[in-house]
């Protein structure tokens, strides 16, 4: 069962010998798929600027290294899914957003198809991940349900891909853009365990304060990685988790963020800038705003996140091998 369910015990899963996955050198000598930390590539190639973005996923992989596991940026290239990339593709995807299509779930089979160039979002770098047997993936933020739903029904498809696939994303919770009320009722409706870590408040992303209790609480990766285990061997769940962890303290108080987004959600409204556009606009205009500070913070609580998810997979690794020993 444990071979089974968790598919994590040695390189041999699914997607290893699939002749569209490409692995880099490093990710295919991992003692384990258990050891691997799956990083998206959207957060490269459209959440920051260059070079910004590039030095930013160099330090989240070396982070992950050092902790012990082994980082996997998951990308399509030529129509080819990458699982780990090379220097010269990370600097490929980070220097000019435009050439990178953003993908999402529905996205990728036609990227593919037609040999594309694709950043990957939450919610495929989750179904990629699954495909190949990586369980913790870490990201900045989950997207949400939106603070325009009622008038566009705006659901990210993060919260379906939860529901469905069972990767545990480590993030710092949902991006403060969105409504997490709502998304916290989404995802409880879609049977996602969702948990604060070392705190009881789930995180909004700029702030670890959203006013909003998390369901569960972690104190520990031993913790993260023993509900893990249940959650796929002894009740063969196939939903995901989300694990949100506070980010770094700021400088600028959470109410000047909350006026900086208020702003940039209105002037997306105003020029009609919806869908899958809306996100990085409004990011960027806040980036702006604030001069830059929240990018600094997103750049502060990816590192963050790296650590924590580097040592969840170390004792999901540890944890599989005692098991099977």
């Amino acid at each position: 069962m444990w071979r089974t369910r968790l598919g994590v015990v040695g390189n041999h899963v699914r997607g290893d010998r699939n002749d569209d996955v490409c692995y880099s050198p490093e990710v295919r000598q991992a003692p384990s798929k258990a050891l691997v930390v799956a990083l998206e590539s959207t957060i490269v190639s459209h959440g920051m600027p260059w070079p910004q973005n590039y030095s930013t996923a160099k330090e989240v992989e070396d982070i992950i290294r050092r902790a012990g596991a082994v980082p996997a940026t998951i990308c399509i290239l030529k129509g080819k899914i990458h699982v780990g990339l090379t220097d010269d593709e990370l600097r490929y995807i980070a220097q000019d957003a435009t050439r990178m299509k953003k993908l999402s779930r529905r996205d990728v089979a036609h990227a593919m198809a037609m040999g594309l160039d694709g950043a990957t979002t939450v919610a495929s770098t989750m179904l990629l991940a699954h495909l190949v047997g990586i369980r913790v993936f870490v990201t900045g933020g989950i997207g949400g349900v939106h603070r325009s739903f009622l008038d566009t029904m705006d659901v990210s498809a993060d919260l379906t891909e939860l529901g469905r696939t069972p990767v545990t994303v480590v993030c710092a919770g949902a991006k403060s853009i969105l409504d997490i009320p709502k998304t916290m009722e989404y995802l409880e409706t879609q049977g996602v365990c969702v948990a604060a870590y070392k705190t009881d408040e789930f995180p909004a992303f700029y702030t670890a304060k959203s006013h909003v209790k998390a369901p569960c609480r972690f104190d520990s990766a031993t913790d993260v990685a023993r509900t893990m285990v249940c959650s796929l061997d002894a009740l063969g769940a196939s939903s995901g988790m989300v694990v949100g962890v506070p980010p770094p303290p700021l400088t600028r108080s959470s109410h000047r963020f909350e006026e900086a987004i208020e702003r940039a959600l209105r002037e997306a409204q105003e020029k009609a800038i919806t869908g899958a556009k809306e996100t990085p606009f409004v990011l960027r205009r806040v980036a702006e705003l604030t001069q830059g500070e929240s990018l600094l913070v997103n750049m502060m609580l990816v590192k963050n996140n790296a650590q924590v998810g580097a040592e969840i997979a170390r004792e999901l690794f540890s944890m599989c091998n005692s098991k099977i020993g």
